[in-house]
């Protein structure tokens, strides 16, 4: 299937981003998609125990966080067809999952178990889709994205320095692959854009996936563009 263009496949729907990260609003902006923006009240309270894999922990996280934007908009406009896109994003280390830092100690026990070595930044993302009045019911897309991030081997002077400034934060893993956290990074395998928290390229494929293009346009091949930075929630 050939790419294309997802403003053309959300045509004469209402799009909801069920995220309040400004870096995923611009990364989907410059996609060409209109959408709104929607933060969600989902509780990111789910056991990590429970799940088998950090893949599967973050595809649930999503899928909830979509679901609660996607049930307060089908209350309030239940008669517009409505796409509601959910996203987390988490790292995965030594069998262990990293979300945000609680606090300094946190982010910086988390820089400590990253440094020198291979990680998995994994994004779980969710489409949730409908056709208002008389259209289709309720459909719910879920899949995952999973780039691999080295680090180099840091100093702790550097870990300290870094944490100390306090990008990494409110990112998962307590680094920002966008910002000063690159100077951390040795290596990059799979798409960097999941690595900042949004896989857009793999967002357009599940799209069309999910959603025929509108009768009476026609099918334009598009290519995806990089963001210089993004947020992780």
């Amino acid at each position: 299937m050939s790419l294309t263009s997802p403003a053309l496949r959300l045509r004469g729907r209402r799009v909801v981003l069920a995220s309040a990260s400004p870096r995923r609003k611009e990364i989907l902006g410059r996609a060409g998609v209109a959408f709104e923006v929607i933060p969600p009240r989902f509780p990111e309270t789910l056991s990590k125990a429970a799940w088998p894999r950090p893949q599967d922990y973050a595809r649930e996280t999503a899928t909830g966080k979509a679901r609660e934007v996607a049930a307060r908009v089908a209350q309030e406009d239940p008669e517009t067809a409505t796409v509601v896109i959910g996203a987390d994003t988490v790292v995965a280390v030594d069998g262990r999952i990293l979300e945000k830092p609680r606090d300094r100690e946190d982010a910086l026990g988390m820089l400590r178990s990253l440094s020198g070595k291979q990680h998995s930044v994994i994004t779980g993302v969710a489409i949730v889709t409908w056709g208002g009045l008389g259209g289709p019911a309720q459909e719910v897309r879920a899949f995952h994205e999973e780039t691999r991030v080295t680090f180099s081997p840091l100093s702790e002077e550097l870990i300290r320095e870094y944490a100390d400034g306090g990008e990494g934060w409110d990112k998962a893993g307590a680094y920002a692959i966008q910002g000063r956290g690159a100077m951390l990074v040795q290596g990059v395998a799979g798409d960097a854009l999941n690595a900042a928290g949004f896989p857009l390229n793999r967002f357009c494929r599940e799209l069309a996936r999910a959603l025929p293009v509108p009768a009476g346009s026609e099918e334009v091949t598009s290519s995806t563009t990089g963001v210089d930075s993004a947020d992780r929630k």
